[in-house]
């Protein structure tokens, strides 16, 4: 993630975010009529895709169609806050990434909904445009600290998780770009192929049509280890630099789930997300497909939101 050209590895992890308290009214025969997922994000973006990918083959899992219904808004705000205020009966769901989680509370004061409270969860890399002489980790903090100020990164939005990572890659490496946010990636990518933009923080899965054509390169993933979607991108953690970074998906429903429904919608997640056809398909979008339950989910969270806080503090990132 990251103007220079900074990407992030992207990661799908999905877990059943489910409620503690069981409500009398808990239909066993779950599900009985069609579930909808909501997309938090407008349509073609990499949540969208993973979505609709996964909502197919959830649906034929569940024995009713998963509806994908995309309600964007206010950096996932609108999408998220009307999933926290739904019945908790497992017919409406959210699928997002870490901006809904851990990037929103830790710049928006207020909010709606509350990232641990309204919620049970049920699961980037730095780029460059070619011309620019930086092919690896060293070179890129090589020559941010010869000319301070003179290299910008492009990030898909102010107080995104693109930003927030190339914040990072900043702070750790010791080096100052200025940061340049636009409205999506697409803008983003378009503006770093043409030249405009140095540098970018972005996901794998918005880059790696791009990389294949050569008008941009991958600098480093901002992952511990390599992507094994690209497999020759160093990380900035074997170039001496302590960072790990993912971006990710879950799907989450709101908190009270019955017991029978979570278990339900969980197996029903783990089992189309191990569906080979399944996994090819989100590899082929850029992703790496993984399965976590919704304890692991939620306790990602708890531990990436202080972390989340921190960097807005530090780079002083604040809500549009």
């Amino acid at each position: 993630m990251k103007s220079r050209s900074l990407l992030s590895a992207a990661v799908l992890g999905i877990g059943v975010l489910t409620a503690l308290a069981s409500p009398a009214w808990a239909d066993a025969a779950y599900p009985n009529h069609p579930v909808q997922l909501v997309i938090p994000f407008p349509p073609g973006g990499a949540t969208d895709v993973v979505g609709r990918l996964i909502g197919k083959t959830l649906g034929e899992k569940l024995g009713q169609p998963v509806v994908a219904d995309n309600r964007a808004g206010a950096g996932t705000i609108i999408g998220a806050t009307y999933v926290s205020k739904a019945a908790p009966d497992g017919y409406t769901l959210l699928i997002s990434s870490g901006t809904t989680f851990t990037v929103n509370p830790a710049i928006q004061p207020k909010l709606a909904y509350d990232p641990v409270k309204s919620f049970e969860p049920i699961g980037l890399i730095l780029l460059a445009h070619k011309d620019v002489p930086v092919n690896n980790p060293k070179e890129f903090v090589a020559a941010a600290k010869a000319e301070p100020g003179k290299y910008s990164y492009a990030s898909f939005g102010t107080g995104t998780t693109s930003q927030f990572t190339g914040e990072l890659i900043l702070h750790t490496t010791g080096t100052k770009l200025v940061h340049i946010p636009y409205k999506g990636s697409a803008p983003t990518m378009t503006d770093l192929m043409g030249g405009q933009v140095p540098f970018s923080v972005d996901t794998i899965s918005a880059a790696i049509a791009q990389l294949k054509t050569g008008k941009i390169k991958a600098i480093a993933v901002t992952t511990a280890k390599r992507s094994a979607l690209l497999p020759n991108v160093p990380t900035f953690a074997e170039s001496g630099f302590n960072m790990d970074a993912d971006t990710w998906i879950a799907i989450v429903a709101p908190r009270g789930l019955p017991p029978a429904v979570r278990a339900r919608l969980e197996k029903a997640l783990a089992d189309t997300v191990a569906v080979p056809e399944v996994q090819a398909k989100l590899i082929g979008a850029g992703l790496e497909p993984g399965f976590q339950s919704g304890a692991a989910v939620s306790a990602m969270i708890e531990k990436e939101l202080p972390l989340m806080r921190a960097i807005a503090q530090r780079a002083n990132i604040k809500a549009e």
